[in-house]
């Protein structure tokens, strides 16, 4: 619920403070006294529409905080604030804060975080709703109607199975027109299509190949060089004087020495020469079969160019790299596939469709069912609340129109809903807002909340004079369903009606005073008396009279009866 507002500066307030209680609050005063301001202060913290004009004269800014305390539960507002990665955790007090400079500069902020205004605005409609007497919040607006009507069935689970078979549905549409637009271009370049098949065919590109030619290529650029050194290197090993020669010269004198004098601690040396004369023999090995690996090369310097040239020039053609040319056939050989195996594949993918679009059918099939026995449910749920709110003579009707013709198809269903209402016999039903007038608005706009009580997560809803215009036992009912409403959700009325404010948990009034500026303000009234004065003064006027007291305390006391 809202419950804390704090004001600066905004028209004819100066710096005001409101704690907001639970249940029915009403506030009241007399015209002109600034109800309209404080809920234009209220629209700024909630994201609405910020006009310079709201600076208060004098002032160089203007600020609004609204703070909400809610039950940790699953209320719309979270879910924003996890999309957004806003850390307010579940029962943790959401502080609505909005700035407004003189030059017309607006800072936003949730609990002190900077947001943007358009997030503002978003939090603040997934926590308050105003009502005023032509702001029926989609009752006027028929593309409202039928989310309205699924979320008072709790059509959840068909909405899921709808959704989820309109994507199968058309993902299987896109597949088909996709195949047919590439088989018609397929057939048109068909000729082409086998052309460049065989003449990658004739390549041959093989995976790897660019990156093995290149080495090759590096590798026999260098041959003269690597020879050249593979010679001097047979010269430092081999021959009189060489080091395998002076190895074995060593290795003979070492083995006399071991021989002659039996001296053990020369044996590891032996050893060790021994396998330098392996190694220095493995490696003259190695070296002299340097030229026989040139000879062994079944290409030259030149063809390697050649074939990279060929290779690379086939990319180019082909937009791709020289290592995709293998995918690329295979993608040429796959589109002369399906131009030779159309008919098969299109009458597999026209059968995915059909399949598709069916089940589409039958989950929207089962949805308008629900749609339609939700709606003459709410249809009977109105037409007892309408007399009690002396609109007895008020048809409403919920018309669920399914179409057949997939064009009309959505991922919400086949349906058009629309609202309708007669307020006279014998009249046809006809939309809300070519035969409802503004008071007939508002009192169904009224019914149909308290038909939605429980639906909606909204948890503050705010009227403003819907009750304009009437009184009596028309203001009595108003009353009564404000007060049934807010078992469900804090209702904040601004009202004219004693009636009404008679019925209220809380009472405050709005009022001007005069000194060396005028300023708004509001008071809390907290005794019996303080209420019975105000309500007394709804009923006579300025002067209140013991005889408007008496009613207002019948009124007073009839609710609490």
């Amino acid at each position: 619920m809202l419950s804390y507002l704090s004001i600066r500066n905004i028209v004819l307030i100066k710096a005001l403070e409101i704690d907001c209680s639970a249940g029915l609050s009403a506030l009241t005063g007399e015209t002109g006294a600034g109800k309209s301001i404080l809920l234009d202060a209220l629209g700024l913290a909630l994201g609405m529409r910020a006009e310079t004009g709201l600076v208060r004269k004098g002032a160089d800014k203007a600020e609004v905080t609204a703070t909400f305390s809610l039950p940790a539960g699953d209320y719309p507002v979270y879910r924003l604030f996890e999309k957004q990665d806003i850390d307010i955790a579940k029962g943790e007090e959401i502080i609505l804060r909005r700035s407004l400079s003189e030059d017309g500069r607006s800072r936003a902020f949730i609990n002190d975080r900077p947001v943007s205004i358009g997030l503002l605005r978003e939090a603040g409609e997934r926590l308050v709703e105003i009502h005023g007497q032509f702001e029926t919040h989609g009752l006027l607006h028929v593309k409202t109607h039928r989310t309205v009507l699924d979320r008072y069935g709790g059509h959840t689970e068909e909405l899921s199975k709808v959704a989820a078979a309109w994507k199968n549905w058309r993902t299987a549409e896109e597949a088909l027109a996709r195949t047919r637009t590439g088989l018609e271009k397929s057939r048109a370049d068909e000729d082409y299509l086998k052309h460049q098949l065989a003449e990658l065919d004739s390549l041959a590109p093989e995976t790897g190949e660019e990156e093995r030619l290149g080495g090759l290529r590096k590798l026999l650029g260098s041959r003269e060089k690597i020879s050249e050194a593979a010679m001097q290197c047979r010269e430092f090993l081999s021959g009189d004087g060489a080091a395998c020669d002076l190895v074995a010269q060593a290795q003979s004198l070492l083995d006399r020495v071991i021989g002659d004098i039996a001296q053990e601690n020369l044996t590891g040396a032996a050893a060790a020469l021994d396998r330098a004369a392996v190694e220095l023999d493995e490696a003259l090995a190695e070296i002299e079969n340097i030229d026989g690996s040139f000879e062994s090369e079944d290409m030259s310097l030149d063809m390697i160019e050649e074939r990279l040239f060929a290779l690379r020039d086939c990319a180019r053609k082909h937009g791709c790299t020289v290592a995709e040319l293998p995918q690329k056939r295979e993608e040429i050989a796959e589109n002369l596939n399906l131009i030779a195996h159309q008919d098969e594949a299109l009458e597999a993918l026209q059968a995915a469709e059909n399949k598709t679009r069916e089940e589409y059918a039958q989950a929207a099939a089962s949805l308008t069912a629900r749609r339609n026995e939700t709606a003459r449910r709410l249809e009977k749920l109105l037409l007892k609340e309408l007399p009690l709110l002396k609109l007895d003579k008020v048809q409403f009707v919920a018309e669920v129109k399914s179409s057949a013709e997939p064009s009309d198809w959505t991922a919400e269903g086949a349906d058009r809903v629309r609202f309708l209402v007669a307020t006279n016999p014998g009249q046809e039903p006809a939309p809300l807002e070519k035969v409802a007038s503004g008071g007939e608005l508002s009192r169904l706009m009224l019914a149909f909340k308290v038909v939605m009580a429980g639906k909606s997560r909204i948890p503050c809803l705010i009227f403003d004079e819907i009750d304009s215009g009437i009184g009596g036992a028309v203001a009595d009912a108003v009353g009564a369903h404000l007060k049934r409403l807010s078992a469900h959700h804090q209702v904040l009325v601004v009202t004219h009606s004693p009636q009404v404010a008679a019925k209220a948990d809380c009472h405050l009034v709005i009022s001007k005073t005069q000194g060396q500026e005028t300023l708004t303000d509001v008071t809390p009234l907290l005794t019996a008396e303080e209420r019975r004065e105000e309500i007394a003064r709804m009923l006579s006027g300025r002067d209140v009279t013991e005889e408007a007291r008496a009613a207002a305390e019948k009124l007073i006391g009839s609710i609490a009866a």
